[in-house]
Parts: C-alpha cells; structure tokens; sequence
C-alpha cells in the first residue's frame, strides 16, 4: 500500500479491509513498494505487522518488523495507488514471483500490468462511449470536432488528476493537447462529453469476482468544477444499481473474473462505462455508511471462497 501515514481512515477502503481482516483474526503484514525484492529470484519483502487502535489520532501501530518470504503468506493485497507507472509494473513483477509459490496476490499482477484503467474500457466497446487513445493532436481536433465537446485523461493517473473537459470553440485547445501529450509523445484517452454527469453523476460500482454489489455510489460535481471525484470535492450520493447498470456489469464480468480481478471499482456515466478502476478501487467506506452494509465482509468471503478451491 502507499505510506500508512497518509491514510485518512475515515474514507480509506485499504482501511476498511485492514479492520475486516483484524475481525477475523487474520494477521496482517504492511508493506510498501520500497520494501520489496527479489534476491537469487526469490520474493521477500521488509514486513511490518499491522495492528489497530480505536483512536483516529493514533489508530494504528506497527511492529519493528523483518525481512520474510513473500511465499509464506496466505493473501497479498495489491493496494498501491497510481501513477501507474514503471515502478508500479515492477513491484507487479515480484509479486507475480510470490503468486507463482502459492500465495493468492489481489489483484492478479498480470492482470494488473494488462488493465490500464484509462484504456481497458475501451476493450468493451459495446459498453463505452465514443473515445480515442492517441498521440496525435490532428486526430484529437478531428475527433473534437466530430464530437463538438470531450474529455481528455492522462492514462497514469488517478482522482481526477489533470482531466480537461474541450468544446470545439476552446481557445486553449491546442496548448491543452500539447501539454497532455507531451507534443505528441504521450499517449491520451479522449472521450465524448457526457452531460449527465452534472444531474446523475459519475457513479461508482464495486464488482466482486465479477459480480456487482447491489448499491453505488453517485459522485456529482460541483459548481465550480466539471470532475466526478470525491477527491476534489464532488458530492456522493448512494444509489441502487438500475437495468442498464447491470448490463454494464454482465457485459464485462465474466472477463473480469478470469483475468483475476477480483475486486474491481467501475465507472458509469449515463449510459455508458468510462473506466474500470483495478488498482486500487475506492468508495466502499461510502456505500457501508449509506446503505448499510459491509463490502469488505463480501469481498473477504470471496477470498476465502477461492482459498479453498
């Protein structure tokens, strides 16, 4: 996961399974990226043992800790945050080694590096609205112009970072693409605008082994900015999956599961899915408060389910 200290356990979901786990009485190992390697083709990690406090001033303490076997582990929970960048396909690397001697790794490494959350809507076409991945700026105009309004994503990052929204008459259009692509040696994901993400929002599904919980989440922008992230500011609302909401989800399920995502955060727009969010999915804190229920308990029956198999 990323730095412990950073962690506001008030809205973390690595938070919510840490005191799901402690429910169980699981023992739980922290470890950062900096804490992992390979010795002679061996994956071992500096491991730090986890436990919790009723204090959010102070609510976690962590042991001296020691350099052990990843392979001596039951489950490893991938829940570092992007960017995803090379560092991050590494640490996919080792982890894959410890996978490779038994230990169940969430999501699966491979898995992982195959899904850049950005672009692997885009494998279910039928699903999405109109988008270009591209590093052309000619075929972004075009495409702007086709579309008369889009939004352009960085394919790296996470929480709404860097994220314009350009009509066809933008001043500033030809500056925004160069800076995005970096004068055309970055790679970006342009889609159509949808205006529904102002009334409806940009709702939030959380997929189990390939299967939807019941209840989202709503992230509606505010006044003063067009993003659907809770991280700057959008106002969450819960809502209950609807039909179409639930084709999405059996449209890209089955793929999901055998690929080894078993715990999958998608994005849905009106009609239509924008991204399928693998590394680290959010927003579960949100649905157990509105709704009433636990995810993390749902998501740890289906670890164990597949333990056992």
């Amino acid at each position: 996961m990323d730095p412990i200290q950073l962690v506001n356990p008030k809205k973390d979901t690595t938070y919510a399974f840490i005191l799901e786990a402690k429910k169980r009485n699981w023992t739980v190992e922290y470890m950062e990226l900096n804490h992992l390697e390979l010795r002679d083709g061996k994956p071992k990690a500096f491991m730090q043992e986890l436990t919790i406090q009723d204090n959010l001033n102070h609510w976690y303490t962590l042991n001296n800790g020691s350099y052990q076997n990843l392979g001596d582990l039951d489950i490893i929970l991938m829940r570092k945050d992007p960017p995803f960048d090379i560092e991050y396909i590494i640490a996919t690397y080792v982890l894959e080694q410890a996978q490779k001697e038994g230990v169940m790794v969430v999501n699966n490494p491979r898995a992982l590096r195959d899904s850049n959350e950005k672009i692997f809507a885009s494998y279910f076409p039928q699903c999405c609205p109109p988008s270009l991945l591209t590093r052309s700026k000619e075929s972004i105009i075009k495409f702007l112009q086709e579309q008369e309004k889009i939004v352009l994503k960085p394919t790296g990052k996470m929480g709404g970072q860097s994220i314009f929204v350009v009509t066809k008459d933008e001043p500033n259009t030809n500056v925004i693409i160069e800076e995005m692509t970096n004068n055309g040696n970055q790679f970006v994901q342009a889609q159509s605008y949808l205006p529904e993400i102002q009334s409806t929002g940009d709702k939030r599904i959380i997929l189990i082994d390939g299967k939807p919980i019941e209840y989202g989440i709503a992230r509606i922008p505010g006044l003063t900015d067009h993003r659907g992230n809770l991280a700057v500011g959008a106002e969450c609302k819960g809502h209950k999956l609807t039909e179409r909401d639930y084709w999405i989800c059996n449209e890209i399920g089955p793929k999901l599961k055998e690929m080894g995502l078993r715990f999958v955060g998608i994005d849905i727009i009106g009609d239509y899915l924008t991204e399928i969010n693998v590394t680290s999915p959010t927003g579960i804190r949100e649905i157990d408060n509105l709704f009433n229920i636990n995810v993390s308990s749902l998501f740890f029956d289906a670890i164990v389910t597949n333990l056992k198999k």
